[in-house]
């Protein structure tokens, strides 16, 4: 997987051309998609590319009352899980993905990011 800190104006970009959404966000993550023959001839497997706004992503932890460290580690779970098959589009989607990230962040020290304040 590749990291990529970007500025608002590419997240914006990035959230406008992939997710046809205006403004910028936290983290995208972009699976790869390489041919199977390809895949074949790798001597890894590469999951994808996750972007992160460290501008959008520092606001939000001190508009949530969050410790910046915690939220950093949280949205990079977020992005990996997206690269490892996991959304949150429906429901019980939502809940799995929340639960995993709940879990891991925990095993790493974190506390549960949906909890308020």
């Amino acid at each position: 997987m590749s990291l990529r800190l970007v500025d608002e104006h590419e997240i914006a970009r990035l959230n406008r051309e992939y997710r046809h959404k205006d403004g910028a966000t936290n983290v995208l993550s972009f699976p790869s998609e390489f041919p199977d023959s390809v895949v074949t001839e790798m001597q890894f497997s590469h999951l994808g590319d996750i972007a992160i706004c460290p501008a959008v992503l520092e606001r939000e932890a001190a508009e949530q009352l969050k410790e910046p460290v915690a939220h950093w580690a949280h949205l990079l779970i977020h992005g990996l899980l997206h690269l490892l098959g996991y959304d949150h589009k429906e429901e019980s989607q939502a809940s799995d993905m929340e639960t995993l990230e709940i879990e891991t962040l925990k095993m790493l020290g974190f506390p549960n990011p949906y909890l308020v304040g």
